[in-house]
């Protein structure tokens, strides 16, 4: 069995690119997640109205699911969307693909993220989180989630008094039905919000945590990689460092594999490059690959997502990738 349930903020990707003097224009730190409410989703709005905007269906744990769905992987998104158009946009994406939808409609707008690319390929993510707000304890679906291998979800989901209610649920249903929970910490700013309850939350809950460089320098006050993910691989049975060009480190039951870059390491856009690691980590776990193995697979697939733009392979290439995968890094 392996079908792999997340929960998430399902987000209408709106991606811009801009210059470093538009950043700063705009008050941004590069490379970061704000959070943003409706009177700055205006502002941002407005001073693009001038560029070329490019919208798709997104959020860091969806495009996890949908890329592990296009490998092959049963997979199943839960989150909060709105009463509106783009929410049917987020829905027919999910059909297409074949995810399963646990989505929930509110009366408030399906969240969106506006993504600004610079000339570094760096991206800095503005996100207006809308309805996701709403997602809450009793909209967890536990009958579809009791069929699941491994329980995914985000830093991201602690920015909410009710997503964290329902995580918590999750965590405590997946302790008492033998569900492995893998946590991707997604963004340094949280952790700079939530040190303390993500390491708890690590230690007392997670079979698989990701972190890249920055994130885990802030979890452990430490510059070195390779330090933070042995210090992390004290708290989880399976731990992982992603360290950009350098490639990533991997704990697995307190022993540290280095994982070279495996892919491309020129990026033409970095959106969603940690969301498609752990998709390629998580698909290497679920067909019962070692923990090596997985670290492999989820480096190139990295690689070939920064090649390209957008967060998501199309349909035809997520077919050639899981071809490729099977005949390269197949156990």
């Amino acid at each position: 069995m392996n079908k792999i349930y997340g929960i998430g903020n399902p987000l209408i990707d709106i991606l811009a690119n801009i210059t470093n003097e538009d950043l700063n224009a705009l008050s941004l730190y590069k490379g970061t997640m704000h959070l943003i409410d409706k009177a700055r989703h205006k502002e941002l709005i407005d001073y693009l109205k001038t560029k070329k905007l490019v919208y798709s269906p997104g959020g860091s744990c969806p495009n996890t699911m949908v890329t592990l769905c296009s490998l092959g992987i049963h997979t199943t998104l839960a989150g909060g969307v709105g009463k509106d158009e783009l929410s049917e946009v987020y829905r027919a994406k999910l059909r297409e693909i074949g995810v399963g939808d646990d989505l929930i409609s509110y009366d408030e707008p399906t969240g969106t993220s506006i993504i600004l690319l610079t000339d570094d390929k760096e991206r800095t993510m503005n996100t207006f989180l809308g309805a996701n707000k709403c997602f809450d304890a009793p909209n967890v679906n536990l009958d579809n989630l009791k069929d699941a291998s491994i329980f995914y979800f985000t830093g991201y989901m602690w920015d909410t008094e009710p997503q964290k209610r329902a995580i918590r649920k999750v965590l405590s249903f997946c302790s008492e039905n033998g569900i492995k929970v893998a946590f991707d910490i997604a963004d340094p700013f949280a952790v700079g919000r939530y040190r303390s309850d993500f390491l708890q939350l690590i230690t007392d809950h997670c079979d698989i945590v990701f972190a890249n460089s920055e994130e885990a320098r802030y979890l452990f006050d430490n510059y070195d990689a390779y330090e933070c993910c042995k210090s992390m691989g004290k708290l989880a049975p399976i731990a992982v460092v992603k360290n950009g060009k350098r490639g990533s480190f991997v704990s697995d039951n307190r022993v540290i594999t280095k994982i070279d870059v495996q892919g491309s390491s020129e990026p033409v856009d970095t959106t969603g490059a940690g969301d498609t690691y752990a998709a390629g980590f998580l698909y290497g776990i679920a067909k019962g690959y070692s923990s090596e193995t997985a670290g492999k697979i989820a480096s190139f697939l990295a690689g070939e997502i920064i090649s390209q733009i957008g967060a998501q392979f199309s349909k035809e290439r997520s077919l050639e990738l899981r071809h490729y995968i099977e005949e390269h890094y197949g156990e």
